[in-house]
């Protein structure tokens, strides 16, 4: 299913613009963490790790573009539960812990690091502060959706992980 102007998405973990920068025709209500009132569209203030203020199914396509990885692992399943709960479709990337950079740090190794030399070096990247992150393996994601996960691919390496359910 390619999404249409007449598709319902929510976008959970949309930041100031999220999926509507990017295609501003298309039915999308944000959802994040924090206040966005720039947003250019219907907006919620919400935590996705608990009961989002939808009905189930509201949505056709739930949209998480690297968000996953923010969350304290304990926190991903009842994220996932989540997404799955308020659309029968969703569309769910992050970045893959087999690449070798890291992306939010842009330094190469970062994530391999245990925490205590991770957090020097951090500061090293363009992240600016500190923030507590942890990439997931595919077969990580496709346990939380329970969906096939598909590489987004940079020559011959995995550079992030998609679950997908169309």
């Amino acid at each position: 299913m390619l999404p249409n102007p007449g598709t319902r998405i929510v976008d959970v973990g949309c930041g100031p613009l999220g999926l509507r920068a990017f295609a501003p025709e298309l039915d999308v209500t944000g959802v994040d963490l924090e206040d966005r009132p720039g947003y250019p569209g219907p907006f919620v203030q919400a935590d996705a790790t608990q009961r989002l203020p939808f009905e189930d199914g509201q949505f056709d396509l739930a949209y998480s573009n690297s968000l996953i990885e923010h969350l304290p692992p304990a926190d991903r399943p009842a994220f996932a539960a989540e997404l799955q709960r308020v659309a029968p479709r969703w569309w769910v990337q992050t970045p893959a812990f087999g690449f070798p950079l890291e992306p939010h740090a842009l330094l190469p190794f970062a994530h391999w690091l245990p925490p205590a030399l991770r957090k020097p070096y951090w500061r090293l990247g363009v992240a600016g502060g500190w923030e507590e992150i942890s990439l997931l393996r595919r077969r990580e994601l496709a346990a939380l959706f329970g969906a096939p996960v598909i590489a987004e691919r940079l020559g011959p390496l995995a550079k992030s992980w998609i679950a997908v359910r169309a």
